[in-house]
């Protein structure tokens, strides 16, 4: 096959591609141009396409922020819900459809913010969801606040002479709570960033992934260079099936450790429901 007829598949592929990913588009998305989020929308189109979940198999349910317009844009159910109530709503779909595919997608502050308390509870029950947060370090919907992942000394517009505020770190927070799946990514890496989408939804219980999602406009001090100057991958004999170890990992601050942190296979809450309704049954 000559370099000319090599071209011609490579592109006809491309196309067939980007048509099946066509089927999970909807609206054009609305994010400040270079915004991290658009990298986790696409890897969320490529997962849903790799699996084949039929549109209406799909819930996506966001909360408030530049993070809640996801259901906006990509085809299937979608819920805006409150602020930091996500989780919640999310937990109530999947009891009562429990066949279907649900994802909570939020940002730093909706999730560990005013969200904090939902965190926990659907971590320790073992919820089957998948759930994204995307971690900029700052309230960008809002123009630019401090939030719960911000660092210390970070100038803003509400902590002008600095925050004084210690930083929470929600990839530790998932791994304490119980979470059975938790992935730390980062934006700049969208082959990683829709692998580890991919692997959070076949997973079967409360899969968590920690994006580091550069605000390009609001935080001039987490900015794509500074996180690329930290992240390194977990070491190759990292194994992600002791909870302490990937507690410590992740705790790192620089390095930043990306990648798997754990992985583990217990009876998720929709399945102890299902037993529930079949005992009483008897």
């Amino acid at each position: 096959m000559n370099s000319l007829s090599k071209q011609a598949v490579i592109e006809g592929l491309q196309r067939a591609k980007a048509a099946k990913a066509q089927q999970w588009r909807d609206e054009l998305p609305t994010w400040c141009p270079g915004c991290g989020h658009f990298t986790v929308l696409h890897g969320l189109y490529e997962a849903v396409e790799k699996l084949q979940i039929p549109p209406e198999n799909l819930v996506v349910v966001s909360g408030i922020g530049c993070s809640g317009r996801f259901p906006f844009f990509i085809k299937g159910f979608g819920l805006h819900g409150l602020h930091g109530r996500a989780i919640p709503i999310a937990t109530g779909v999947k009891i009562a459809r429990p066949e279907l595919t649900v994802l909570v997608v939020g940002g730093d502050g909706d999730g560990v913010g005013i969200g904090g308390g939902h965190f926990p509870h659907a971590a320790r029950n073992n919820l089957d969801l998948t759930y994204i947060l995307l971690d900029n370090s700052i309230y960008g919907l809002t123009k630019g606040q401090v939030s719960p992942t911000s660092p210390v000394g970070m100038k803003s517009a509400t902590s002008p002479y600095g925050n004084i505020a210690r930083p929470l770190n929600p990839t530790t927070l998932a791994l304490a709570y119980g979470a059975t799946f938790v992935a730390r990514t980062f934006s700049k890496e969208r082959d990683k960033v829709s692998q580890f989408i991919l692997q959070a939804m076949q997973h079967k219980g409360f899969s968590f992934i920690h994006d580091l999602s550069p605000c390009v406009e609001f935080n001039k001090l987490i900015t794509y260079q500074s996180v690329d100057d930290k992240v390194v991958p977990l070491p190759q004999d990292y194994t992600a099936g002791e909870r302490s170890r990937a507690i410590k990992m992740s705790e790192s601050a620089d390095p930043i450790y990306l990648g798997l942190f754990l992985e583990e296979n217990i009876p998720t809450f929709d399945r102890n429901v299902q037993e529930v309704k079949e005992r009483l049954k008897k």
